[in-house]
């Protein structure tokens, strides 16, 4: 009989749905069948069932958090069955040790995590049998029945396993040493918090502070430019004044007059420059693109969108969502017929067929064996849902996987893009674009992912070169130069999967079918979550925001290697070159244990140096831990109680008792608010005078001062406080 390990409960239910079978405590029994003639089990890990164990458990020294004990570095790594998933840990041993049970059939996410989990589990066993390793790309019934009848040899998935385990090697390695490292040495300079650090995550972080800084940095700078409206041969259009391609002007003399130049001057369409553009059909999804989709059009959080994409997967809907390549084989190829034709029954997508293009097999856009890796891309099964029993989030993800597939059979969008020149009085020259969609094409379906975008630029009249005319009106309009966006989290996967590049739209797609960057496809969602719950990132309305902390962490570090996004691609790419057993995970443990000293030593080194005088360490965010939550800062002004850190702000510990509502943010109009001016607040009646608060553009300095009628506090200016 042969036993079959799936990943998680619901997938090992799912494997086992095509056959007769009956439910037992952790497993379920298959009937024999054609495929299994001495019948089967399926039984399951519960995600990470196994774990490395912690320091102490090499050396009881280990367990103390002293410079002295660093690097820490495991001459052997052993793993543990982690305590919460014992019972089913013991689910798998005993049925292994079955003596019916002569072959093992590894189910787990055909990826390197999957690969690494189960293959953990049996080693913990003891138990050596057999192993085959089923890898399927969808949970459709069609897709199970096919992957247990071509099963692959177990050497065949074997490097991915070599990938996986170096990886969670080097993150232990690197996140253990840096951890501690910072921690301890931040803890001498007075702020007691937990610092994690990590080989993907700090880079990761860097990205967000850069940007950060750049921002508080950044200073507006008034510009003016000269706008006119023309009417030409009686068709009236606007431009805007250029000299050498530049139409800012930094002195608002300069503009007026030459505003004041062109009132009523004649005018000359000078040049008149046509061009058609042809747009292809997007490429089908990877992760990492549906990802920064999702988010651009429903500000769905990464995770969000791969726990989405994982539901329908599970339910056979989608194929495998952790996916970083956007081509399929074709063998998908040949599918896609049979995929168009059940949507098309759907009303959400009938409009859009019968398509102009019924087949891709031979359109190497799409259909690509030497770019499809472990997995092809993100696209519909053949089991296509009632799109109405789907959740609302699910029906957002599905809709736009299957429009993404409907759009690729659909013909160019074409553009016809106009540039007039316009010469005023044969001296200033103004420029006006435009452009009219000739064809629809592809747009037709996926119109809402360009809503945003600047295609459909204002339609300009047919006007002809040589036509003349004079200038209607001419004005200037002031406007300030604009600091850098903050990255969305969307955009904030497309950096990390980039290595921090910053790429334009027309660069996009083709950099997201790339694999060197920050983390894996898997990944990237759960490290920005990481992010957030160390208290390193805040994300508001979309928008992300690095913390005190996040920043701190960020400073002292400095330009050493732990920050740097290029060496974490690189290391990335060494990763996924042992995934294809062409580099030595030896070689590159060793790489890793050197790296882990360095990082040791260059911290040291850098201490000294710190300079972290202006840092208000007490209303910095902190994790969720011991040095934070539930502390005591002040007594309460109006009760007599404790006013305890909440958070994200300073409340009542007398709320529940007797409804005391006094409370204070720990971040106001930009400014975080210390325990130390809380306490001098609550003692006093006044905070110290606290400097730069923003308010729209303006900024200003203020104490906080208790208001005795009402409660609470209200700011405080100089005499007037």
């Amino acid at each position: 009989m042969k036993l079959i390990i799936a990943e998680k409960p619901d997938q090992g239910a799912k494997l086992a749905s095509p056959f007769v079978h009956k439910k037992q405590q952790g497993f379920i029994e298959i009937q024999p069948n054609a495929i299994f003639p001495q019948g089967a089990c399926v039984t399951w890990a519960v995600g990470h069932i196994c774990e490395l164990v912690a320091p102490e458990e090499y050396n009881p020294a280990w367990k103390r958090w002293t410079v002295a004990t660093l690097p820490i570095i495991p001459e052997q790594f052993r793993y543990q069955v982690t305590k919460s998933k014992a019972k089913q840990f013991g689910v798998i041993k005993q049925l292994l040790k079955r003596s019916d049970v002569t072959e093992i059939i590894h189910a787990g996410d055909a990826g390197r995590e999957g690969e690494l989990i189960i293959r953990t589990a049996v080693q913990m066993t003891g138990v050596r049998k057999p192993m085959k390793r089923l890898w399927i790309s969808s949970l459709t019934e069609k897709a199970i029945l096919d992957g247990f009848s071509n099963l692959l040899g177990e050497a065949d998935t074997r490097s991915l396993y070599h990938e996986a385990y170096s990886r969670a090697c080097a993150d232990w390695l690197i996140g253990m040493n840096a951890s501690r490292i910072y921690t301890i040495l931040l803890k001498e300079k007075g702020i007691a918090d937990v610092f994690s650090a990590g080989r993907v995550q700090t880079p990761t972080l860097a990205l967000v502070v850069k940007r950060e800084r750049e921002i508080a940095n950044f200073k507006s700078e008034p510009f003016w430019e000269v706008l006119a409206r023309f009417d030409i041969a009686g068709k009236v259009y606007d431009g805007v004044w250029q000299k050498d391609g530049e139409s800012r002007i930094d002195n608002q003399e300069l503009a007026e007059k030459i505003a004041a130049f062109c009132q009523k001057k004649p005018a000359l369409a000078k040049e008149v420059i046509k061009e058609r553009k042809e747009f292809q059909p997007p490429y089908l999804f990877n992760l990492s693109a549906l990802q920064a989709t999702m988010n651009k059009l429903y500000k769905f959080p990464p995770k969000k969108t791969l726990d989405t994409a994982q539901q329908l997967y599970v339910k056979g809907y989608l194929s495998y969502p952790r996916s970083d390549s956007a081509f399929v084989t074709a063998g998908e190829a040949k599918t896609f017929p049979e995929i168009l034709q059940k949507l098309a029954r759907k009303p959400e997508y009938k409009s859009y067929f019968p398509t102009p293009t019924t087949s891709l097999l031979q359109n190497k856009r799409y259909v690509n064996e030497k770019k499809v890796t472990d997995h092809y891309a993100i696209i519909p099964t053949e089991q296509v849902p009632d799109l109405g029993r789907l959740s609302e989030d699910e029906r957002k993800l599905y809709d736009l996987v299957a429009r993404r597939l409907i759009a690729a059979h659909h013909d160019v969008a074409i553009f016809d893009y106009t540039t007039i020149t316009t010469l005023v009085d044969e001296r200033a020259e103004f420029v006006s674009k435009g452009s009219v969609l000739v064809q629809a094409g592809w747009r037709q379906v996926l119109f809402q992912e360009d809503a945003d975008e600047k295609d459909e630029e204002k339609q300009l009249p047919p006007v002809e070169q040589g036509e003349r005319g004079r200038v209607e009106k001419a004005r200037v309009k002031e406007s300030k130069t604009q600091p850098p966006k903050r990255y969305t989290e969307g955009q904030l996967i497309t950096l990390m999967k980039t290595a921090g590049k910053n790429i334009d739209n027309q660069e996009l797609e083709k950099v997201l079918m790339k694999t060197e960057g920050l983390g894996t496809e898997a990944t990237r969602a759960g490290i920005i979550t990481m992010l957030k719950d160390r208290k390193y990132i805040e994300v508001k309305k979309n928008q992300v925001f690095a913390t005190a902390k996040g920043m701190l962490l960020i400073d002292v570090i400095g330009d050493k290697i732990l920050a740097s996004p290029e060496m974490t691609a690189r290391w990335e790419q060494r990763l996924g070159e042992i995934g294809q057993g062409e580099a030595s995970p030896e070689a590159f443990m060793e790489q890793v244990k050197k790296l882990s000293a360095k990082i040791v030593e260059d911290a040291v080194g850098q201490a000294p140096e710190w300079k972290l005088d202006g840092i208000e360490i007490e209303s910095m965010p902190k994790s969720a831990s011991k040095f934070s939550l539930g502390k005591t800062v002040a007594t309460c002004r109006v009760c007599g109680g404790n006013l305890v850190d909440k958070g994200s702000f300073y409340g009542c510990s007398n709320y529940t008792k007797n409804r005391c509502k006094v409370t204070v943010p720990k971040k106001l109009l930009g400014k975080s608010i210390s325990a130390t001016n809380v306490k001098k607040l609550m003692e006093t009646g006044q905070s110290n005078v606290i400097k730069g608060f923003k308010k729209g553009e303006k900024t200003f300095d203020a104490s906080l001062v208790w208001n005795e009628a009402e409660k609470g506090f209200r700011f405080g200016f100089g005499d007037k406080a």
